[in-house]
C-alpha cells in the first residue's frame, strides 16, 4: 500500500512552514535514511530524513519551492515498483489516521546550493561556508562563470543589504511568529536596576578569556530560576505544564535575522562550559548551520542588547514559554554608597512574562533573587 509523506512537525510551536524544494526526484528510487526534501521553518533550513524505501510519487499539486505548508499536509507518496498511487484514482487515499509522518528531522543546510549550471571551486566552496556567503547569489569570474574564492571574499566584504520582506522570505516567517507571538500571550514587562559593581570586579579578576556578561547573566538566570519554576512553565493548549529542566534559549542576531538556540541543562554547566557551548551555537548560527534540535526545547529565553546601548526595552516571549530576560548595558553612573556618592556600575533588566502562567510578584521574587545573586556573583560563577 502507498505509503503517504507529509509535512512533520519541527518544533513545539511550528503549525506551517515553507517548501524548499524536493531532494529527490519523481520517479526516483528512495532508500529508508534518504533525505528527501527540505522545509523552512522561521528558524533553519532543515532537510527531512526517510523512514521507508520505495518509489518516490508527487502528485501533480504538490507544493513548489516557497510554498507555505501545513502540518500532516500530504505531499507525497512511496509506492512499490509497479504500484498505483490514490493521486490516479486507482487506490483509495489514505484515511487520516494512516496519514502519519514517515519523516524525521535531518541534518540542516547551512548554505542553499548555486544556481543551475554554475560551478564552484572546492576550496571556493569551503571558503563559502566559513564566511557564510551565499554562493547561488554570485556571478562568477572565473573560467565559464565559474564562482572563485576571489569572487567569495568580494561578496563577503560587501556590506549586507536590506531588502523588502517578501511573502515566502525568512525575515517573513520571522515577522509571522513574532505577531503571533505578541496576540497568543498576556505580556507584561517589569524593570529593575542592579548594582553590577560585583559583576564587573568579578570578570576583571578573570585570567585568559573571560566570559562574556551575556554568559555570565545565563549562568546567574539560571540559578535564580531554580528557585522560581513558575518562570519556566508553558502555555499549550489552554494548560500550564512544568518544564523538564533549564534550558535557557540565547538571543543571537545574524545576517538573516533573530535566532535563538538553547542551552540544555545550564545549572549544570560549569561557565567554561557554557561559555564554549554558546561560542559554538552563535558561530553555527551566523553561517546558517544551526540543526533544528539546537533550537528545541528552551524554557526560558535571554536577550542583550546592552552592546547597543539599550538600558531598558520590552522583550517579546518567546511563546510556548512563559517569560524572557531583557539585559541592558552596564553603565558607570554616580551612586550612594554608606551615605556617601561614589562612582558605580548599573545594570537594567527588563523582565516580560506571561500573567496566564505567573503573577506579577512571583515575577518580581524572581528579579529580586537575580538581583542578589548579580550583587555577589562569586557564590554562583
Amino acid at each position: 500500500m502507498a505509503i503517504p509523506i507529509t509535512i512533520p512537525r519541527v518544533g513545539w510551536t511550528m503549525d506551517e512552514g515553507l517548501f524548499a524544494g524536493w531532494t529527490k526526484a519523481e520517479g526516483e528510487p528512495v532508500k529508508a535514511g534518504d533525505f528527501i526534501f527540505s522545509l523552512e521553518t522561521d528558524k533553519a533550513v532543515q532537510e527531512i530524513e526517510c523512514l521507508d524505501s520505495g518509489i518516490l510519487r508527487i502528485p501533480p499539486g504538490a507544493p513548489k519551492a516557497g510554498d507555505k505548508v501545513t502540518v500532516g499536509t500530504i505531499i507525497g507518496y512511496l509506492v512499490e515498483p509497479g504500484e498505483s498511487v490514490p493521486f490516479e484514482g486507482t487506490i483509495p487515499p489514505p484515511a487520516v489516521a494512516a496519514a502519519t509522518i514517515p519523516v524525521v528531522p535531518g541534518k540542516t543546510s547551512s548554505l542553499p546550493p548555486p544556481r543551475d549550471g554554475t560551478a564552484v571551486s572546492p576550496r571556493a566552496s569551503r571558503l563559502a561556508a566559513e564566511l557564510g556567503v551565499d554562493c547561488s547569489r554570485l556571478q562568477g569570474s572565473g573560467k565559464g562563470g565559474r564562482i572563485t574564492e576571489e569572487d567569495v571574499r568580494a561578496a563577503a566584504a560587501e556590506p549586507p543589504r536590506t531588502e523588502p520582506a517578501a511573502p515566502g522570505s525568512f525575515r517573513h516567517a520571522i515577522a509571522d511568529r513574532m505577531m503571533r507571538n505578541v496576540h497568543s500571550t498576556a505580556p507584561v514587562t517589569l524593570t529593575t536596576q542592579v548594582d553590577a559593581g560585583a559583576l564587573v570586579g568579578w570578570r576583571q579578576e578573570q585570567k585568559g578569556t573571560a566570559p562574556s556578561y551575556t554568559e555570565m547573566l545565563v549562568k546567574l538566570a539560571a540559578h535564580a530560576l531554580l528557585g522560581h519554576p513558575a518562570l519556566l512553565a508553558r502555555w499549550e493548549e489552554g494548560r500550564i505544564l512544568p518544564a523538564d529542566g533549564v534550558h535557557v534559549g540565547i538571543a543571537v542576531d545574524t545576517p538573516e535575522g533573530l535566532v535563538v538556540p538553547v542551552v540544555r541543562d545550564v545549572p549544570a554547566l560549569p561557565l567554561a562550559r557554557l561559555t564554549a557551548r554558546f561560542r559554538e551555537l552563535v558561530e553555527r548560527a551566523r553561517r546558517k548551520a544551526l540543526r533544528a534540535e539546537d533550537m528545541a526545547g528552551g524554557t526560558f529565553t535571554v536577550t542583550n542588547l546592552g552592546a547597543f546601548g539599550i538600558d531598558a526595552f520590552t522583550p517579546i516571549i518567546n511563546a510556548p514559554q512563559c517569560a524572557i530576560l531583557g539585559i541592558g548595558r552596564i553603565d558607570r553612573q554616580p551612586v550612594v554608597h554608606e551615605d556617601r556618592i561614589v562612582p558605580g556600575h548599573r545594570l537594567t533588566l527588563s523582565l516580560t512574562f506571561d500573567h496566564r502562567i505567573v503573577d506579577g510578584a512571583p515575577a518580581a521574587r524572581f528579579l529580586a533573587a537575580l538581583s542578589r545573586s548579580i550583587e555577589n556573583p562569586a557564590v554562583t560563577l
